[in-house]
């Protein structure tokens, strides 16, 4: 019994002294600065996880030490470890928004790791702190391009040659987004809804052809409905004028002889960016049938990494009060801002987007039920010259003539846009 009472004891205390050794080699006692060139070495030699465990190491005596955090950074973002890279060059950001270098390892990082939208947020923080600093210029024309804002990026791009006419990077640059670049788009949507009650089918179909200008985009559509057994057209222009660095409008005017569109509509709205990557606007739509209709919107958008949330509500006021509805999108980009999937809900109908008339003296609807799920698919070909894009639809819609009831709208909808020079 005795012997058996010892044997316990001895592995006990064995035990004990095992977590007392652990305990000890966490704190470490070393030269910090020998040690970091120990675990450079270690990286540069494909030991990246050795290396990674020796940073650790000597950071829990020296958290300051920006250097090896910085390093320890560099090493997550080699092994595609973006997020673990990005909470180690914030921590260092945090304290030190003056340190130039880790602003330039931190955009590449999150380039490397696919999030445009995050590292052109990024650039334009770092620039901030170096106003017209060329380094984070080309890094920040290069987010810009891959947002597909190949206009943005050479005026970036020109503001660095602007400084500096030599500088052989930016002409190298320029000339290869003077190659590439496509401001003329021809395109085409078709769409089509079908009823589970009261209505036969329903189409649309558009015709576009835009370019993008220094000043802004400009785009014109032609657009043709089937509804109700009869043809009608309407031509429509939208504006998308740059005013000044973070903010831009939209302006917009329709015509049409026909009763399936507005006889004149007409919008304007105002966008302006936000810090946080947030961006909000406000506008107006006025459509005119027999009666006028004002409608009054503006929307919330987040980016997130390569994600984007919106919310946009719309106020409708008429005789019997003010109609509301409002509609939640998200997307999730892949590699440029033409490339994504997208989901939204919407709640309530505005003649904005739901428009249901049978002759011109009919007034718009504005007051009817609905909930609305939309999902959407964007890709790209051919070096972004094509993009393809699909929608599906569901909507459970309160019927016109007989509140209270409702029908179903199932709704598809193809488009392909063509980018040429």
């Amino acid at each position: 019994m005795k012997i058996k009472t010892t044997i316990k004891l001895s592995f006990l205390l064995v035990f004990l002294s095992v977590l007392q050794i652990n305990g000890q080699e966490t704190i470490y006692n070393g030269n910090p600065d020998t040690s970091f060139e120990t675990a450079r070495k270690l990286a540069f030699n494909q030991q990246r996880k050795q290396a990674q465990d020796t940073l650790l190491h000597i950071l829990t005596k020296y958290p300051n030490y920006t250097d090896i955090r910085s390093f320890l950074a560099t090493t997550y973002s080699w092994d595609g470890d973006y997020k673990k890279a990005r909470k180690e060059f914030a921590s260092i950001l945090d304290k030190d928004p003056k340190n130039k270098e880790t602003w330039i390892a931190a955009i590449k990082n999150e380039s490397w790791g696919e999030f445009k939208f995050k590292a052109l947020e990024m650039a334009n923080e770092s620039l901030k702190h170096f106003p017209n600093d060329p380094e984070l210029l080309y890094l920040k024309a290069s987010a810009q391009e891959s947002t597909n804002n190949p206009l943005e990026a050479l005026s970036t791009i020109e503001s660095i040659l602007d400084k500096n006419p030599e500088d052989q990077k930016a002409l190298d640059y320029k000339s290869s987004l003077n190659q590439t670049l496509r401001v003329n788009t021809v395109g085409i949507r078709s769409a089509v809804d079908v009823y589970s009650d009261v209505f036969d089918p329903m189409q649309f179909h558009s015709l576009k052809l835009s370019r993008i200008t220094k000043y802004g985009s400009i785009i014109a559509k032609l657009n043709l409905s089937r509804r109700f057994n009869e043809n009608g057209s309407q031509f429509e222009v939208d504006l998308y004028p740059r005013i000044a660095n973070g903010l831009y409008a939209y302006l917009n005017l329709g015509l049409s002889k026909s009763f399936l569109f507005p006889d004149v509509r007409y919008g304007a709205e105002l966008y302006k960016s936000l810090p946080h990557s947030l961006e909000v606007s406000l506008g107006f739509r006025t459509l005119k049938y027999s009666t006028t209709t004002n409608i009054y919107t503006g929307a919330i958008g987040w980016y997130t990494g390569n994600s984007y949330w919106s919310l946009r509500p719309y106020f409708t006021p008429g005789e019997a009060g003010t109609s509301s509805s409002a509609a939640l999108n998200y997307r999730k980009y892949r590699s440029n801002a033409e490339n994504y999937i997208s989901f939204t809900y919407s709640m309530g109908t505005s003649p904005e987007i739901n428009q249901f008339q049978f002759n011109d003296s009919d007034s718009p609807i504005i007051n009817l039920q609905s909930q609305r799920f939309n999902v959407g698919y964007y890709f790209t070909t051919n070096k972004n010259k094509n993009t393809w894009g699909a929608q599906f639809d569901l909507a459970h819609q309160e019927i016109i003539f007989d509140p209270g009831n409702y029908f179903w709208i199932y709704s598809v909808s193809l488009s392909w846009d063509l980018k040429f020079k």
